[in-house]
């Protein structure tokens, strides 16, 4: 089968794209620029365009299927001649649920915890040996791609995102997949760029609802009062499994959950990793995983790429990075790390950088998100506003928004760097939380810095 990726190097795209060459397809794919690390892994597999842009004429009636990715537009030339000539087009998740139509489908939703509930579920099978597909949000430790795909494997793993499928079909990611067994971790307000409120937000989960297989198992968060009000109020027809955070208890640094077979020390820290856990464990548990051997594996897992993860560690000093951006995770994220380290000082800093978090009308929801931080800084570009057309966001705005007194704020990198590098570090733990990189941080220096 001959595949075309229109803006193949995409995160995910370029991923898709090694897999399907990986099982035998024949890949072409095109984009207007390519960066790190896909430039250099499509390069490898010889899949990287010899020439950056948009070439209408590689778009022929040899093509089988236009694999079509978001960042491209809807008067694309390539789509654009592709639907022309008649060539079917598929989104990225359309394409991946033709792949795994005739498997048993396990989609991981939520508004947060999506990636590291897929990558505990991937990790424990891994460990145990047993080969599934998968769709996971990030590189994880022993798998060479983010996705995966076969023809013998009975089981497909997918994370399931509710953003926009492509240009021309505006459905949320997830409710494309058609699960069997399906997970909800957690309700927050994000994406306002195309969920303009709350309610309309909600809307996508109820929706995921109905697009369960008839009978599926639904494996859900309790512990999040909107998680449970949609899956206990649908009247759709499925089973459901309700979790919540495991007793656990922490001594010396070091987070223990408590199991029928006694205290079980674990990698991974904070209430939010631990009700992720639990949702782990249901769906490796339908997997065919008992929990004996699900805790086996799980007491190995050091968690997802950018997730939690520690970046250095010196005497009396330890820092972690964190993908955290939207409200819900920057609480939950600086919350653990406190609880984790309560007798050190905690410094968190957030980069807003995302469209919501940088949008004057979302700020209100970052209200005590940073409160359990000792010391507290906000780093914003107002570049990137402008680069994203967003309404200007003043220093004010974002001081009032917090409801934090001490917080500082910086909006040049240079400042920001500055002032990071001149705090004492003895007895703290410092949390770096950015979808971005604060413009231009170099994570060696601060390495180097507690080390």
């Amino acid at each position: 089968m001959r595949v075309h990726f229109i803006a193949i190097g995409g995160s995910a795209m370029h991923n898709l794209a090694l897999a399907l060459h990986q099982k035998g397809y024949e890949v072409t794919g095109s984009d207007d620029t390519i960066f790190e690390p896909s430039k250099s892994r499509l390069e490898k597999k010889g899949l990287l365009p010899l020439q950056f842009g948009w070439f209408p004429e590689k778009i022929n009636t040899s093509i089988d299927a236009i694999i079509l990715g978001m960042h491209a537009k809807a008067d694309n030339p390539e789509l654009l001649k592709a639907q022309e000539l008649g060539i079917t087009i598929y989104s990225y998740p359309e394409f991946l649920y033709e792949q795994s139509k005739n498997k048993t489908r396990v989609v991981i939703g939520g508004s947060h915890g999506k990636t590291t509930i897929t990558s505990m579920i991937l990790h424990v099978m891994n460990y145990h040996d047993k080969d599934v597909d998968y769709m996971v949000g990030a590189q994880l430790d022993g798998f060479d791609t983010m996705v995966h795909l076969t023809e013998e494997n009975d089981f497909i793993v997918l994370e399931g995102d509710e953003y926009l499928s492509s240009p021309i079909d505006r459905r949320p990611k997830f409710h494309l997949y058609k699960p069997n067994i399906a997970l909800l971790s957690g309700i927050a307000w994000d994406h306002i760029n195309v969920f303009p409120t709350i309610e309309n937000y909600i809307e996508q989960f109820e929706t995921f609802l109905t697009c369960l297989s008839n009978g599926a198992i639904m494996v859900y968060n309790e512990e999040d009062e909107l998680v449970k009000k949609v899956v206990e109020d649908s009247d759709q027809i499925m089973k459901r499994y309700p979790y919540q955070v495991p007793r656990h208890f922490i001594e010396d640094g070091k987070t223990f959950i408590e199991t029928n077979e006694g205290p079980l020390p674990i990698e991974v820290f904070g209430e939010h990793n631990l009700s992720n856990l639990a949702g782990a464990k249901w769906i490796c548990q339908h997997m065919g995983v008992d929990e004996e051997d699900f805790y086996e594996a799980i007491s190995t897992f050091k968690g997802a790429s950018k997730r939690l993860e520690k970046i250095a560690e010196g005497k009396g000093k330890v820092a972690y990075k964190d993908f955290a951006h939207s409200p819900s995770k920057v609480k939950a994220t600086t919350q653990a790390v406190a609880k984790q380290y309560s007798n050190r000082k905690l410094i968190a800093c957030l980069e807003l950088h995302t469209y919501s978090s940088l949008n004057a009308d979302f700020l209100k929801e970052y209200e005590n998100a940073l409160d359990a931080a000792d010391e507290a800084y906000v780093f914003y570009s107002p570049k990137a506003v402008a680069i994203k057309k967003l309404s200007e966001v003043s220093i004010q705005q974002i001081f009032d928004a917090f409801k934090r007194n001490d917080l500082k704020i910086y909006t040049n990198p240079d400042d920001f760097k500055k002032s990071l590098f001149d705090l004492d570090f003895d007895n703290s733990a410092l949390l770096l939380m950015s979808s971005g990189n604060y413009g231009g941080l170099d994570l060696k220096e601060v390495k180097e810095l507690l080390e």
